[in-house]
C-alpha cells in the first residue's frame, strides 16, 4: 500500500518561456573600408519574443536601425547569426530572403512607400498580388475595419491624409498575416494624433492579434507604446527595459546618455 505524505505539495505549473520570433548572435556590419570603416554592429545580440511589441531605441550612429535592417534580411552582415524563427538568414541566397520577407515579414516605413498609381486597397493588397495570390476577403474586412479605412479604398495615396496613408502601410504589412512587422520611425511624418492612433493600433495588434512587432524609435512617448525596449549604444545591446513608460525611458536613454566614469 503506498502511503501519501500529508505535506506532498502539488507540483509547479510549469514555466512557460515565449517563444523567440528572431535573433541576432554576436552580428558584426561593417561599413567602408581601411581608415574610413565604421563598425555599426559590433558582437551585437538580441532575441524578440513573439506576440510582444518590441523598440529599439539608442542615439544616432548607435546602429538600431542597422540591426532591424539585419534581422529582416534586409542587409547582409559581416559575420555571427540571424535568424527568424529558425531559418538561418545568413545561410539563404539572396532570392530566397527576397522570398522570406515576402512570405513572412512586415514592413512600415517612415515614408510610407506607398504606390501612388493605386488605390488604398490595391496598396494594402500588394505583398499578395506580387506574390499570385489573393486576400482573405474575411481578414481584408476584419483588417479595413481595424483601421478606420472602410470609406477610403477608393482613394490613392494622393487623396489620402498622411495618418491614412499610414493605416494604409500597415494594412499592407499586416495583410499576409506575417510572422513579424518591422516599423522604422513609422510615426515620423505624422502629426501627433495620427501618430499616437497609429501606435495604439500597433500596441493592440500585438495584443488582439498576437502579431509581433520591432520598431525602431528615438521617441520615448512612441517607445512608451511598447513590451520592451531594448537599447544600443556603439553596435551593441546595452540596456533594457520592460513595460516602459515615457518617463522611465527618457530616465533610462539619459543614464546611457552620461559619461562612464575614470577608468571605467
Amino acid at each position: 500500500m503506498t502511503i501519501l505524505s500529508t505535506d506532498t505539495q502539488p507540483a509547479p505549473a510549469p514555466q512557460t518561456t515565449p517563444s523567440i520570433a528572431a535573433r541576432a548572435v554576436d552580428v558584426v556590419k561593417t561599413y567602408g573600408r581601411g581608415e574610413a570603416a565604421v563598425r555599426a554592429l559590433d558582437s551585437a545580440g538580441v532575441a524578440v519574443p513573439a506576440g510582444q511589441f518590441t523598440a529599439v531605441m539608442g542615439p544616432s550612429g548607435s546602429g538600431k536601425s542597422t540591426l532591424v535592417h539585419a534581422l529582416a534580411g534586409l542587409d547582409g552582415i559581416d559575420s555571427g547569426q540571424v535568424f527568424v524563427g529558425d531559418t538561418d538568414l545568413t545561410t539563404l541566397s539572396e532570392r530566397d530572403r527576397t522570398l522570406l520577407r515576402r512570405e513572412r515579414l512586415g514592413f512600415v516605413f517612415q515614408a510610407f512607400n506607398l504606390i501612388p498609381a493605386l488605390t488604398a486597397a490595391e496598396n494594402i493588397a500588394l505583398p499578395l498580388t506580387l506574390a499570385g495570390k489573393k486576400p482573405d476577403p474575411v481578414w481584408l474586412a476584419e483588417l479595413v475595419e481595424m483601421l478606420g479605412l472602410g470609406t477610403r479604398l477608393g482613394h490613392r495615396p494622393a487623396q489620402l491624409s498622411g495618418g491614412q496613408q499610414q493605416r494604409v502601410a500597415v494594412g499592407r504589412a499586416l495583410i499576409a498575416r506575417p510572422e513579424l512587422v518591422f516599423a522604422d520611425e513609422p510615426t515620423g511624418n505624422l502629426d501627433s494624433r495620427s501618430g499616437a492612433d497609429l501606435l495604439a493600433f500597433l500596441r493592440n495588434a500585438t495584443r488582439a492579434l498576437g502579431q509581433t512587432i520591432v520598431m525602431v524609435t528615438h521617441d520615448p512617448v512612441a517607445a512608451a507604446y511598447s513590451d520592451r525596449v531594448v537599447f544600443l549604444a556603439d553596435g551593441r545591446i546595452v540596456d533594457e527595459l520592460l513595460n516602459p513608460t515615457a518617463e522611465t525611458v527618457l530616465a533610462r536613454t539619459a543614464r546611457l546618455d552620461e559619461p562612464s566614469p575614470s577608468g571605467a
